[in-house]
């Protein structure tokens, strides 16, 4: 299936205790589809995964699987490591399955900084081996491993892998060539809240967004601003998301867009959990000013 518009990386709810959200979790999922996410992604890095125990991210999957089942939204579910087998053994055994499931996003494997060739070894028994397609994640400046433009395509060629969360830090040179060569089959989705704008000027068919927790229905009209052609209305969205983008990522995601939401009373508390820690009083400070055109979207107003 092709991937357009606008995925929404979830944040994972916390209770005062210190506990899963269920219910937050659920109505924040509600409410990106609400206001006009195409669909929503399942542990991704914005959902704090590695900090979860394994039973909730059961039911992180779960609820989101749920929502999305009953709205018809296409799921992407993050998956994967830097092992090969134990990438393997997520997907097959422990991973994404189930029909609201529509694709597992796995990031290049990191750390280990393996070759560009084992790179795309990695994925393409990974992708033989999924029962739901891949989005490979290709974020460098996490994973310490840059791929030229001739991998990324190399790797869109793979059986089973139907898309790209693209989020190297910038607009470069392989970007360029990458987005200027990639089937019209595949899918490249912005990953960088920053450079969305740029992005789908150069073709992306639309983005994994974690600013979208806050404002989701500015995103989306961006997108889509882009996919009817209205390019000037699309330039000055662009232009406008900046400095929300600048200020919600002041500090490691997603403790800024946390803090926001739990002001406007949409999640119970901005609890994150070591090593990430509360947002500090001055990012929070850059935000407020923002809010007089970020609260018709979550009001519905």
């Amino acid at each position: 299936m092709a991937f357009t518009g606008l995925f929404v990386p979830l944040i994972t709810p916390f209770s005062e205790a210190g506990d899963l959200s269920g219910d937050a979790l659920e109505a924040l999922a509600h409410s990106v589809l609400d206001e006009g996410a195409t669909g929503i992604v399942a542990l991704g890095t914005t959902g704090e995964p590695a900090t979860l125990t394994p039973h909730e991210r059961h039911r992180v999957l779960e609820i989101c699987s749920a929502v999305c089942s009953d709205r018809n939204a296409p799921l992407i579910v993050g998956a994967g490591s830097n092992s090969t087998a134990a990438s393997i053994d997520e997907l097959t055994t422990h991973g994404p399955s189930g029909a609201a499931v529509s694709a597992a996003l796995v990031v290049v494997p990191y750390y280990t900084r393996p070759s560009e060739d084992g790179v795309v070894e990695h994925f393409r028994q990974l992708a033989a081996a999924s029962p739901v397609p891949l989005v490979i994640y290709n974020i460098p400046y996490r994973t310490g491993r840059t791929l030229s433009a001739e991998t990324l395509i190399r790797l869109a060629e793979l059986p089973n892998v139907v898309g790209f969360k693209h989020a190297v830090g910038g607009i470069d040179e392989e970007t360029i060539a990458f987005l200027s060569n990639v089937s019209a089959d595949v899918s490249v989705l912005a990953g960088d809240d920053l450079y969305v704008g740029p992005m789908l000027a150069l073709g992306a068919s639309g983005g994994i967004l974690a600013s979208a927790n806050v404002a989701t229905r500015p995103y989306a009209d961006l997108i889509a601003a882009w996919q009817t052609g209205t390019l000037e209305h699309a330039r000055e969205s662009a232009l406008r998301l900046v400095p929300l983008a600048q200020a919600l990522f002041a500090e490691p995601n997603p403790v800024v867009i946390k803090a926001v939401l739990a002001a406007q009373g949409r999640i119970p508390t901005a609890h994150v959990r070591l090593p990430l820690l509360p947002a500090d009083p001055a990012a929070l400070s850059r935000v407020p000013a923002l809010a007089e055109w970020l609260r018709p979207s979550w009001q519905g107003a």
